[in-house]
């Protein structure tokens, strides 16, 4: 097995070999040497075999080749020495094994010759590489915060029947637009009817008897004052009128539930909004325990979506930590499922009572305009709210900032005209500029075009650009 340790500086390339230079790990160093060759930044390369125990053909026809392009070879002749005494005991052809092992030597002799003359050859200095720079835009810049958002309904109405019965017609066309106390579904109204008859002529007999009751009590009363008719018969007439009374509002009460009953034999629908479809089929028994289908409220139509609770505290500015939000003062926009962004923007309505133990957030309510009912309950977004302003912030194009490993990146010209590699901590995205949150200075140069050609110390020729503000 072989360990290869690469170490570059400005000046030096160099290959440390720690192992067995042997198929296949020769493949691993050509390959590295191929790399390398391609980019001629005229540093030194060096090839370090002090850790190397062994090397086969391939290894040998390699560093042959590497030598003959200037590599410099390094290793102690205590390593060649050890090298012939290993492949001794393998050797059973006699003097032919020592020629071999002679050979052996020679080359590693030929090897320490080769890297001597490499090391008297003088460096390749490539021409410097042409680049744009620029210095940083600074403008203040929005802050904006996006949460997941649901749709739902402003007002959603389950539609159910207040009496039971067979259905016999549906008067709504499913995914319209209906209004309230538009009739939707039928149910049979002759059970009802009936009903209804029964109750109107059980009045009609009170109401009768109560007519006989007042006659009786009326004649009876100034003969009772003659003395000609028992004080008794009266005493049971008035009682008997009484009774006549009660059974007359009483039935008055049967017509009216009655007649409730019939009209409610028409379902109707209690909001304005677009009806859902039809739960039940024509022909089925419902009751008031029935979902015969929804009515929502679509225009305008509520968007909930969740804020942790450190954000809340932040947006009431009662956190010590953190940066103040203007969240319920400001004009939420909605982010469609595809990205687009919702032509209306909204308002924030209520936050919700509590925060929810499992998830640690509150839910606020937003309200947005939705003409044409384009938008409906179930859907999902996102909603986006301009949180506070960055003030002068630097921002430079997106093509400057290369991300490596979860990292970012710019390339600065330092005074000696030489390419500065460093590290930045990158926000948000405004157009085609990033903004930098740490790193840069608003007097740095940032090489803007040709950021792939450098490299940390590459001799560059800047060529300045303005750069223009974005609005977002």
């Amino acid at each position: 097995m072989l360990k290869i340790a690469i170490t570059e500086t400005p000046t030096e390339l160099r290959w440390t070999l720690q192992g067995r230079l042997v198929a296949p790990w020769v493949r691993e160093l050509r390959k590295s040497w191929k790399a390398a060759k391609q980019t001629r930044d005229g540093r030194t390369y060096v090839v370090d075999l002090n850790d190397v125990t062994l090397i086969d053909e391939d290894g040998e026809k390699l560093l042959r080749a590497m030598a003959r392009e200037c590599v410099t070879l390094i290793g102690k002749g205590v390593f060649i020495m050890k090298l012939i005494a290993e492949m001794k005991p393998r050797n059973k052809r006699g003097p032919a094994g020592g020629h071999r092992m002679l050979n052996l030597l020679l080359v590693g002799l030929m090897f320490w010759a080769l890297g001597l003359a490499g090391c008297g050859q003088k460096t390749i200095q490539l021409p410097p590489t042409d680049v744009l720079v620029a210095s940083p835009v600074q403008q203040d810049v929005a802050v904006y915060s996006e949460w997941v958002a649901t749709l739902d309904g402003y007002t959603n109405a389950e539609i159910r029947p207040q009496v039971s019965g067979y259905l016999i017609r549906q008067d709504y066309k499913e995914g319209s637009v209906v209004r309230k106390g538009q009739v939707l579904l039928e149910i049979d109204p002759r059970p009802f009817q009936a009903t209804l008859d029964r109750a109107q002529g059980e009045l009609a007999q009170a109401e009768a008897m109560l007519g006989k009751s007042t006659i009786d009590v009326e004649r009876d009363t100034p003969l009772v004052a003659q003395k000609a008719v028992p004080k008794e018969k009266l005493d049971n007439e008035i009682q008997a009128k009484l009774a006549a009374q009660a059974a007359v509002l009483s039935g008055k009460a049967a017509v009216e539930r009655a007649e409730l009953d019939l009209g409610w034999t028409k379902v109707t629908s209690l909001v304005d909004g677009v009806a859902g479809i039809c739960e039940v089929q024509m022909g089925n028994l419902v009751g008031p325990t029935s979902h015969l289908t929804s009515v929502s409220q679509v225009d305008p139509i509520k968007v909930f979506f969740p804020i942790s609770e450190q954000e809340y505290m932040r947006a009431k500015h009662i956190s010590s930590t953190g940066q103040p939000m203007d969240l319920f003062d400001s004009s939420p926009e909605l982010i469609l499922a595809d990205g687009t962004v919702f032509s209306h923007k909204g308002k924030i309505l209520l936050t919700d009572r509590q925060v929810d133990t499992s998830t640690g957030t509150i839910r606020l309510v937003a309200a947005f305009p939705n003409p044409g009912n384009i938008l409906r309950p179930g859907q999902y977004g996102r909603v986006r709210i301009q949180t506070s302003t960055k003030k002068n912030a630097l921002l430079v194009p997106q093509s400057a900032v290369k991300e490596l490993q979860g990292g970012y990146q710019v390339a600065l010209v330092g005074a000696d005209k030489k390419a500065i590699i460093r590290q930045v901590k990158a926000g948000e995205k405004v157009g085609t500029l990033w903004v930098i949150d740490d790193g840069l200075k608003p007097a740095d140069q940032v090489i803007v075009e040709g950021v792939d050609k450098v490299k940390d110390g590459t001799l560059v020729v800047p060529k300045p650009m303005k750069l223009r503000a974005e609005a977002r």
